[in-house]
């Protein structure tokens, strides 16, 4: 793969916009479909083509395939039924993936939008980061009861409702922490990057596509590996759908592992994790290799170092002449309908606005959002006041503080063992691209179907629940940190390395003066969502069932389940609040504190409006 940069380690994020400049000659920059000899490439297909057309065909196939049921009314699922012979698993499989690709998909434009907002807004920050809190913080299942009312009422006896609100779902549990990633590479833009951008006269488009969305690549690549994993776990809610006395099986792996467990069939559910494995090797070579490969040319470095990732995938759509002309004909013709900027050779002209202006408009936007949260908090306190007391209200408190120990605890412990792997795998491209596909499938692996083994292990060693219990909250949420720590460290320059080496720096000193503070910022991220998925995880695993067997931790989390079997919306609503008060304030607390710490550290250069 070619360096990202030129001979003088120019960020090709930069270089490509200089090509445009009119002082720059032109002939400096090759041409991406030209040979080394200046020749144009010959038109006749090679065997690239053959692939490329072959996986479009497959591709356009299998979307046709999954979508001819949309239209569909929603009593022709209840007919057909959740077959459990394995033949029927290549299907199930392909709608599963077609709804988490599409839920990847508004992911990504949510997080990208969302996080570049908080990002470069400081009125906008104080409003969007909290809110990001307390969404991770809310119950994913919880959004179901709202959702799948709305998007059934939308299309009423359709089967497209059920698949938007399966989408809706999935899309929760996936966003949150690329969110979190996309706006901590914009806080973390280094500063001379950012000046040179001024310098050129950049507008805010050509700065988020030619500066800050290649720095956030690499992490926003990683954390959606990681988001695509974690929404394995929730597929057999989206896919089992229950709403009221209706209940809705949208074909799928989810509902076909919900059958089997209903069922009591082991076989059936081993099956359903093989074709879970199948599911993630093929798009780990179709999909996030590539990425990964091309993602690797945004490295903010000024070499390219001694290994780079592979991908037969990207290599295919490098030397594919159809791919390359469609590639020539689309650049031509945005280049005539959006000509490109020159850059500006001038002074900007900046409207002068009075002194007083900007301060009124803090003034004015920081009192509706406090008018906004009193009025909330007013009514979430009549709510619950009208059925609860205040002894109900410190007991909750109570429960959250015991739920605050465990998460604390289980993010340390997480950290210590998974900081080390995440940082020998960045390192190393070889061997990340061996523990890729394994810590995908891994972070897949539903981690309630680990529950009943758990149980019958307290039970029969006469374990404390309150203890034993807990490492339930930490199975499917320990690997957001893995993922950002190895993203931090698969960008770590190597010029920074080799500094380290010729420093003789060994040990912990290498620990403490050169890789932790060059993957802080990513640590955090996956730290962050770690945590959140804890509080989150914390309302199924401190309230777990077996049979007949029944064990809850003394915990916030067993409390809000609790109330939600027994139906008591008042206590659920208390339990949400005090959840979410405990997420905010602790990343108020700690979290946004080493943000700033990295900021500092990387000398990051965003001015906030």
């Amino acid at each position: 793969m070619a360096d990202s940069r030129d001979d003088q380690g120019v960020p090709s994020v930069l270089l490509s916009e200089l090509s445009n400049a009119p002082h720059v000659e032109k002939t400096v920059f090759a041409h991406p479909y030209l040979a080394l000899d200046g020749k144009s490439r010959s038109n006749l297909p090679n065997r690239w083509d053959a692939i490329a057309f072959l996986l479009l065909a497959g591709t356009l196939a299998a979307i046709a395939l999954g979508a001819r049921q949309f239209s569909e009314p929603l009593t022709a699922l209840q007919h057909i039924g959740i077959s459990l012979a394995p033949a029927a698993l290549p299907e199930y499989a392909l709608r599963t993936t077609l709804r988490m690709l599409a839920a990847m998909a508004v992911s990504l434009v949510f997080s990208l939008g969302y996080a570049y907002l908080a990002a470069r807004s400081r009125r906008a920050e104080r409003v969007l980061v909290p809110l990001l809190d307390i969404l991770q913080s809310v119950p994913i299942l919880g959004f179901l009861s709202f959702t799948v009312t709305f998007f059934l009422g939308l299309f009423p006896g359709k089967v497209i409702g059920a698949e938007l609100a399966a989408i809706f779902v999935i899309f929760t549990s996936q966003a949150w922490n690329m969110t979190f990633s996309v706006y901590q590479s914009l806080r973390m833009v280094p500063a001379d990057l950012a000046e040179a951008c001024r310098s050129m006269r950049f507008s805010a488009w050509q700065r988020f596509r030619r500066l800050e969305l290649p720095f956030a690549m690499p992490g926003l690549i990683w954390n959606m590996m990681m988001s695509m994993s974690g929404g394995w776990f929730f597929v057999v809610a989206a896919e089992a759908i229950t709403v009221g006395n209706q209940e809705v099986m949208l074909p799928g792996i989810g509902s076909y592992v919900a059958t089997a467990i209903q069922q009591q069939n082991l076989g059936a559910i081993g099956w359903a994790i093989l074709a879970m494995l199948i599911v993630i090797l093929l798009y780990d070579q179709l999909l996030f290799r590539p990425l990964i490969a091309w993602g690797d040319r945004f490295r903010m470095d000024d070499q390219p170092g001694p290994t780079q990732p592979e991908s037969w995938m990207l290599r295919m759509l490098q030397r594919s002449r159809w791919i390359s002309a469609t590639e020539d004909i689309s650049r031509d013709l945005r280049q005539r309908w959006f000509p490109p900027h020159p850059v500006a050779t001038g002074a900007r002209q900046r409207r002068s606005l009075p002194a007083w202006t900007p301060r009124a408009l803090d003034g004015v936007w920081y009192s509706a959002i406090g008018i906004v949260a009193v009025y909330g908090g007013w009514v979430a306190v009549r709510y619950v006041g009208t059925a609860l007391g205040w002894n109900e209200v410190l007991h909750v408190l109570l429960l959250g503080g015991a739920t605050a120990v465990r998460v604390v605890v289980l993010v340390a412990l997480a950290s210590l063992v998974w900081v080390p792997i995440g940082v020998a795998i960045g390192l190393r491209p070889r061997v990340a691209a061996i523990a890729q596909p394994i810590a995908q499938f891994l972070a897949a692996f539903p981690a309630n179907l680990l529950f009943p083994v758990a149980v019958v292990l307290i039970v029969h060693f006469h374990l404390s629940p309150d203890v034993w219990l807990s490492p339930l909250m930490i199975l499917g949420t320990q690997w957001y940190i893995l993922f950002n720590v190895v993203a931090g460290a698969s960008v770590f320059p190597h010029d920074l390395r080799d500094a380290a080496a010729n420093l003789h720096l060994r040990g912990w000193l290498w620990w403490k003066r050169a890789i932790l503070p060059g993957i802080l910022p990513y640590y955090v991220t996956g730290a962050m969502t770690a945590a959140g998925g804890c509080w989150n995880a914390s309302i199924v695993a401190e309230f777990v069932d077996w049979g007949n067997t029944h064990l809850q931790a003394y915990g916030l989390g067993g409390y809000i389940q609790e109330a939600t079997i027994a139906g008591d919306y008042p206590r659920i609503v208390l339990g949400v609040i005090v959840m979410s008060l405990f997420v905010v304030g602790f990343n108020r607390a700690v979290w946004r504190p080493l943000y700033r710490k990295a900021e500092r550290q990387t000398g990051a250069g965003v001015d906030l409006g």
